[in-house]
């Protein structure tokens, strides 16, 4: 075996299987959050990917990521997300969608479900977890928005 072939060996593809899942991240009540894919576990330098499960009726508190991106894919149940200075717009997304959260967006994730465990998976854009938690005041009836994408609007 070459010198290439034994880096490749041990450098190369990682697969962590769902039960090498590290489920000693922060936590928020109501959520249970693992990591799969970080710089300690699997050498990532520019990514943070895992699960979270979200309890019937849970939310978190407005928050957001400072300069990381986020994307969520709903695996399961409904996500109902809220952003903005005041958390004054609401969407709602389903198994099979994605949800894209910007740098600095504060944000609130939300089980939309009084009865069913909300499942996602969790990618970020940078290997660490970065959590800033916000105090804000948020407004009582939030406006919902529907995505309209700009490349292909019809």
């Amino acid at each position: 075996m070459t010198q290439a072939d034994i880096r490749w060996k041990h450098d190369g593809v990682r697969v962590i299987a769902a039960d090498q899942l590290d489920p000693n991240t922060s936590q928020t009540p109501g959520m249970n959050r693992a990591a799969a894919i970080d710089f300690a576990r699997a050498g990532a330098q520019k990514l943070w990917a895992g699960t979270v499960s979200i309890h019937a009726g849970a939310k978190t508190g407005a928050h957001h990521h400072g300069p990381l991106e986020s994307v969520i894919y709903v695996v399961r149940g409904k996500a109902r997300m809220r952003w903005g200075d005041n958390l004054e717009f609401t969407a709602e997304a389903g198994p099979g969608s994605f949800i894209f959260v910007p740098p600095y967006a504060p944000h609130q994730e939300i089980n939309a479900s009084d009865d069913e465990t909300l499942e996602c998976v969790l990618v970020r854009s940078d290997g660490q977890a970065t959590v800033i938690n916000l105090d804000i005041e948020s407004v009582e009836k939030p406006e919902t928005v529907k995505w309209i994408d700009p490349i292909h609007r019809t």
